[in-house]
């Protein structure tokens, strides 16, 4: 897409993250991005920001950032499944996964700035993810999005992103754990650095 660039996000991105979540009051009620970290607590947005920033520190809060000059628009978090294990419709999903091999990666999280929605930031975001996951080594990456075709939905409720989105980035619905949630996975390769 013209105009946009990806970058991951990192101390060197930090400021422009924390503007994008500031400009829309914390996002979700202050969730700034930790509730498939850690669950949800009910605390200080302050103190949720200052665990976030010391998760993006230490290397351990991924997300692939996509940016309008040095403006941050959007982004799509992932990463290694026991950093993320916090999820929507856990019980639907744990009942459902024997015989599944466990996943490396997760993709729980999207948000886009209400300026750019519906201009494919969140589809470019979910690619920056691969691409970033690739460059970490690859493996099985699992999701949960929502399949939307034929309803009312409006965008800036879609954080899971949509099946759509996923099927035409290559993963493979594999069931249903939620009125309108799925799972779905695909493999990744690795590339050499």
């Amino acid at each position: 897409m013209d105009g946009f660039a990806l970058r991951p996000l990192s101390p060197e991105t930090w400021d422009a993250y924390a503007a994008l979540i500031e400009r829309h009051k914390g996002v979700w009620g202050g969730c700034w991005c930790l509730v498939f970290h850690e669950g949800q607590k009910k605390d200080a947005v302050a103190e949720r920001r200052a665990r976030k920033q010391a998760l993006v520190t230490a290397g351990k809060s991924h997300a692939a950032l996509v940016f309008d000059g040095d403006r941050a628009v959007g982004w799509a978090q992932y990463g290694p499944r026991d950093a993320l294990l916090h999820i929507k419709n856990r019980k639907a999903y744990e009942a459902g996964a024997d015989g599944e091999a466990p996943d490396d990666w997760r993709i729980t999280c999207f948000f886009v700035d209400g300026d750019y929605r519906r201009r494919g930031v969140g589809e470019l975001a979910l690619n920056g993810a691969l691409a970033e996951i690739a460059r970490s080594g690859g493996g099985v990456v699992e999701a949960f999005p929502e399949a939307i075709e034929g309803q009312k939905t409006s965008a800036g409720f879609l954080w899971h992103g949509t099946l759509s989105m996923y099927e035409r980035a290559g993963f493979s619905a594999i069931r249903k754990i939620g009125k309108h949630r799925w799972v779905v996975r695909r493999h990744v390769e690795g590339t050499k650095p």
